[in-house]
């Protein structure tokens, strides 16, 4: 092979990892997701319940830690949404690089 070539297959090996790297953010953010939305369904359960006893401290206590809990959350979600994107942009590079390789 020559040197271009091997260059282009290097290109092209960097591509395969980062778009498997997208691909495992991409799980990782679903399962974020997925988290989170049991979370919200846990946040209406206590304040149904709440709502059906105004004076339960705990549950106003609960409450409040599953706030914080999906508050924390979707700081993950969005930090997560930032590697896929900057991710995606390294695939983007990648492809220009690939097609000047070959003359494209």
């Amino acid at each position: 092979m020559s040197a271009p070539d091997l260059d282009a297959l290097d290109l092209l090996r960097r591509r395969v990892e980062r778009v498997a790297e997208v691909s495992a953010l991409t799980a990782k953010a679903m399962k974020l997701s997925q988290a989170t939305s049991g979370m919200e369904m846990d946040v209406l359960r206590i304040e149904l319940e709440i709502g059906r006893n105004p004076g339960n401290a705990q549950l106003a206590q609960e409450l409040h830690q599953i706030e914080d809990s999906v508050e924390t959350m979707r700081e993950a979600q969005a930090a997560c949404a930032e590697e896929i994107a900057a991710a995606e942009e390294d695939v983007a590079v990648l492809d220009r690089l690939i097609a000047a390789a070959r003359g494209g």
